[in-house]
């Protein structure tokens, strides 16, 4: 008895608080009117019409919006892997074939074999004037430069201003360009597979401006076209000749230090203001 008194007193407890309900094995669906016999349907009262108070039906079943299938997407075709032979002699046999600074622009916005076009924003071919007795040759674009499309335009290249200014030179006096016309992911040194490619055009680049006088700016260039494995601490502000298969006659070709370097060691700026007044000197030797 004393039991039955508990369940008693447990269930009327349950009422009071308002637990009309048992849990059941599955789930309740809230948004269905639940089922009534007639004696219970005819003592509730009406509910009013959706239009009377301007609330939807909850009770309505909700409309069934058909998606079409998504299509799959379209298979980018896989990149064709070109060695680094191939790729230097596809590049030497288009370097070639232009006979002008626009036909060698276009012959390299159509080259497919240095994967660096893929990953760069611009193609960075030259800057300045193409009758220049003087012509710069640098390592590769950097993020400034790749944005805007023209070599030297970022921190470095506004040092090269001042360095230019400071032996009477300007911007429009010159000719500058790099080895590679794409930036490097990152502005990381570019690879002897990436140099190699891209070689024939810098070669015939120059064959093509036909300057006076060479400057290579910073290590990566003066080893690649004075084909040395000496730093640039060694290089620098000595006098090369610079030759290829083609030319009428070797350039006299000199290696400075790169301005970004410059940049970071303000302690060197004492040597390259001697190689650029053997510069200046040279110039006006070749004016005379």
């Amino acid at each position: 008895m004393v039991q039955e008194n508990n369940a008693t007193e447990l269930l009327r407890w349950y009422v009071e608080s308002g637990i009309d309900e048992a849990l059941e094995d599955k789930p309740v669906n809230r948004f269905v009117a639940p089922e009534t016999n007639e004696a219970e349907s005819a003592s509730l009262p009406t509910p009013p019409l959706p239009e009377q108070t301007g609330v939807a039906d909850a009770s309505a079943t909700p409309p069934t919006i058909s998606t079409p299938p998504a299509s799959p997407p379209t298979p980018r075709p896989p990149a064709e892997l070109v060695s680094r032979d191939e790729a230097t002699k596809s590049a030497r046999a288009a370097a070639k074939a232009a006979d002008s600074l626009d036909a060698l622009q276009e012959a390299i916005a159509a080259f497919d074999g240095c994967p660096l076009k893929h990953t760069a924003k611009s193609l960075v071919f030259g800057d300045g004037t193409v009758s220049a007795k003087l012509m710069f040759v640098g390592e590769a674009p950097g993020a400034q430069e790749d944005r805007q499309g023209l070599p030297f335009v970022g921190p470095a290249g506004q040092l090269l201003d001042k360095m230019l200014a400071a032996i009477s030179l300007q911007r429009s006096d010159i000719y500058i360009t790099n080895i590679l016309p794409w930036r490097p992911p990152g502005n990381r040194t570019p690879t002897d597979s990436e140099i190699a490619a891209c070689i024939p055009f810098i070669e015939r680049h120059i064959e093509l401006v036909a300057p006076e006088i060479l400057i290579l700016v910073g290590g990566t260039s003066a080893k690649t076209l004075l084909n040395t494995t000496q730093g640039i601490m060694r290089t620098r502000g000595k006098w090369f000749d610079y030759s290829r298969d083609g030319m009428a006659a070797p350039l006299p070709a000199q290696a400075i230090l790169h301005p970004a370097y410059l940049l970071r060691s303000p302690a060197q700026k004492r040597e390259t203001w001697m190689d650029l007044l053997e510069i200046r000197q040279r110039l006006d030797e070749t004016t005379n």
